[in-house]
This record gives structure tokens, sequence and C-alpha cells, in this order.
């Protein structure tokens, strides 16, 4: 099963997709989230790769990339994490161009386990090379689409991207909110009107009623900056898990 087909079960179900973060080799039980997440009733997990130069990522990202690049991370020591262990939701990598659009980087994702991959620094008329890679390998490009984005433009991104639309609430970096940006809900009804491909709002989804806010206008959410906080504080995995439960339970129990 894909993770366009995955996630288009999750809607018909009724079910709004969660999709919770793991920046890989924050710690060395780092995997330890994915089964906490996949408890906590996650439909998909995003594993950051760290990388030095993270431009979209804010401070906390960039703190947990950090971490993890001082225990000696890299891609491969990620991967073979994630080719030890089994995981029954989908895995979807995020990163940059400097790493994606490396020869066999797709393969060696789908080698892993990973069935999907989210570049945001690969502008749209630049992101023909790593289509190819990512189809041949049988990794699906999920493509991303801003505030600033031309709504000319949304039936291509909406056209060419696999697996999901990753609509970013703002502009900007991400990190923790204390309110959801309301051009989060505007671009996912713009989205929504140009596609029937599944959409998920990221960039400062923080707390369970952002959650819930950003669920009525889209498919999903993803939540990361706040997730990596608990842990860069000294949260455990399953203190993290109960986070993403706690999540959950919103979505499901959100009035109509």
């Amino acid at each position: 099963m894909t993770l366009e087909t995955h996630l288009r079960a999750v809607r018909e179900g009724g079910r709004t997709a969660l999709v919770p973060y793991v920046t890989g080799g924050i710690t060395e039980s780092w995997t330890d989230l994915l089964a906490a997440y996949e408890a906590a009733g996650a439909d998909a997990i995003e594993i950051g790769l760290p990388f030095s130069d993270p431009m979209l990522d804010g401070v906390t990202i960039q703190e947990a990339s950090d971490r993890s690049l001082a225990r000696g991370t890299t891609v491969e020591s990620i991967l073979s994490d994630l080719a030890g262990i089994s995981v029954g939701i989908p895995l979807i990598a995020m990163t940059y161009a400097n790493l994606a659009l490396r020869d066999g980087f797709c393969a060696r994702l789908r080698a892993a386990g990973v069935v999907a991959l989210v570049v945001p620094d690969v502008p749209l008329d630049e992101v023909s090379d790593l289509e190819r890679s990512a189809a041949a390998a049988g990794v699906e490009l999920v493509l991303l689409a801003a505030p600033s984005t031309p709504p000319a433009k949304l039936p291509e991104i909406a056209t060419r991207s696999r697996g999901f639309l990753y609509a970013i609430s703002r502009m900007g970096t991400t990190g923790e909110a204390g309110e959801l940006a309301e051009s989060a809900t505007v671009l996912a009804d713009a989205i929504r009107n140009a596609t029937d491909l599944p959409v998920l709002v990221g960039f400062g989804v923080s707390t369970p009623a952002h959650a819930v806010h950003a669920a009525r206008h889209a498919d999903g959410v993803v939540v990361a900056s706040t997730l990596m906080r608990a842990l860069l504080d000294g949260a455990t995995p399953s203190e993290v898990g109960a986070r993403v439960a706690a999540m959950r339970t919103a979505l499901d129990t959100m009035a109509p």
C-alpha cells in the first residue's frame, strides 16, 4: 500500500491523519519514538535526516539536528537503524537537496523501509530530476505549498505531488506557535479546491487545539517542533508519545 492510498483510506474512514516527526539519531534510542508514536495512534511518521544548514527549520529542529549530528549520526546510520526495526505505518523522510540529490539516495531510503520523501528546498521548476529518481525507487515525493504560492501554481503542484500535499501554515521556519496562523486554513482550503489529493498542514501545529483547527480545513496535520522540544528538554519516548495520544484524542472527538 502506498502512502497516498493509506492516507486516502484514513480520510475515507472519517479520521484525520496525524503525522508526528522525529529527528533521526537525536538520542541513542530514537527509534523507540517510532513505536511510541504508532501506539499513540499516528497514521504515518516523518523522520528528519539532520542537516548542518536546515534553511526552513526553526530553532527547535535546528537544535535537534545539532544534537543528532554531535552524536555522529549520518544518513547511513539512520537508515541502518530503520532497516533493523518493524513499523506498521508509513515512514516519510524529510531532508534537504544537498542530501536528496545524491546518486542512489531514494533507492537507499526505500531499502530501509521509507516510502515517501519531503525536500522543501527544491523549487517546483527544478524538481524533475528528483521526481524521476524517487519514482524509479518507489518513493513518493511529497511537494509543498506555502501562503506565498501563486494560486495558479497549485494545480500543477497538486498534480505532481505524491502521497499528499504538504500545506505550510505560514511563511518562515518551523517552530512552536501560540496560535495556528490563519494563513494555514486559507491555504488548505485553496489546495482542496484544486485537488482531491490528501492535504496535510504543518509548521506551528503545537497543541491539540491547533490540530483540531487545522483538521477542519485539511485531511491531516504534521506535528514536529513541539514534540522535539519535549524530547530535548528530557521527556521520555512514552511521555512524547502521550502528547501525540492527546492530539489523537482531540482529533477523534472534535465536534463536526
